[in-house]
């Protein structure tokens, strides 16, 4: 990247983090005060769309791209992902590992090949869209807070993703991961006492995020090309939304340079091919049709390499 024609924007960059901390923590709070089920599921959106933009500030810090001193760039991303909730680093070899497998046979969800369970398939897309990927991520928090060396032995040999992932794991990351799970608990158990929040009422607003997040994660890359830097397509949604998730529908721009900050994504490629943007709803909704058999086998050709 060319720092001098891509700025990162820090000050902005750190304005919106502190500020997106600010209204998270207060989301949580207002969770044990309303009085009806409408007013809690309301909370949930909105605590789903404003940390939706703490994913993307996070995302930028996984890119070494939200502040150019590292070491703030990735306090800010642990700090953020505690909202997740989850292990920076562990969320960060996921998303690294992503941008190395995207579109070939170990990432490739709308599809399964000749020797897959075709079930295990549609099982593990419709939990995307319903927000199970966020919970097994969620959920994994014990794991990495108990054991997270356990998270590279692999015992789902069956399932190729997984795997796949799971060898990308770098050792050297897992006592970071383990205290970053200990303060995913400690920052969460304290923040329902001090704010005197029911543990389903906060359980509940989090899980608003974890629909919108996980129903996101595969619309922009399905049905696209079968290539690991073109495999992702520009979508939109509301103009006020592109820019609170931080030009994130910019997706194929991202991918075709993943270390351009966020606020250059628009204006990165110019030409028909890189302007027309689909739908993120429709692209969404386009989802449900399940995945479908494809003779066509596309080897990753990252497979085995270790995140730095």
């Amino acid at each position: 990247m060319n720092a001098a024609e891509y700025p990162i924007p820090a000050r902005l960059n750190l304005a919106m983090s502190f500020g997106t901390l600010a209204v998270l923590v207060t989301i949580l709070g207002l969770a044990g005060r309303v009085a009806s089920g409408w007013s809690l599921f309301g909370l949930a959106a909105v605590y789903g769309v404003v940390m939706n933009t703490g994913y993307a500030l996070i995302h930028e810090s996984e890119h070494g791209i939200l502040h150019p001193n590292r070491k703030l760039n990735m306090w800010c991303g642990i700090i953020l992902t505690l909202f997740f909730p989850a292990p920076y680093h562990f969320l960060r070899q996921g998303h690294l590992g992503h941008h190395m497998r995207n579109r070939s046979d170990d990432e490739a969800f709308d599809f399964y090949f000749e020797g897959e369970s075709a079930l295990w398939r549609w099982l593990q897309l419709y939990g995307v869209l319903v927000g199970l990927f966020w919970a097994t991520i969620a959920l994994s928090n014990v794991i990495c807070a108990l054991a997270p060396g356990l998270l590279r032995k692999p015992v789902m040999h069956f399932e190729r993703s997984t795997t796949a992932f799971q060898r990308s794991l770098n050792p050297r990351y897992e006592l970071w991961i383990r205290l970053e799970a200990l303060a995913v608990f400690a920052l969460h158990g304290s923040l329902m006492m001090l704010l005197s929040v029911p543990p389903l009422r906060y359980v509940a607003v989090l899980c608003g995020f974890g629909f919108i997040w996980s129903a996101m994660q595969y619309a922009h890359h399905w049905g696209t090309p079968r290539d690991v830097l073109r495999g992702a397509r520009n979508l939109q949604t509301f103009r006020l939304i592109d820019l609170l998730w931080m030009n994130h529908n910019w997706h194929l721009n991202h991918h075709l340079r993943p270390t351009v900050p966020w606020i250059h994504l628009p204006k990165l490629f110019e030409g028909p091919e890189y302007e027309k943007r689909g739908s993120l709803t429709w692209a969404y909704l386009r989802m449900w049709r399940g995945p479908r058999f494809n003779p066509e086998r596309v080897e990753n050709r990252f497979s085995g390499r270790i995140i730095q």
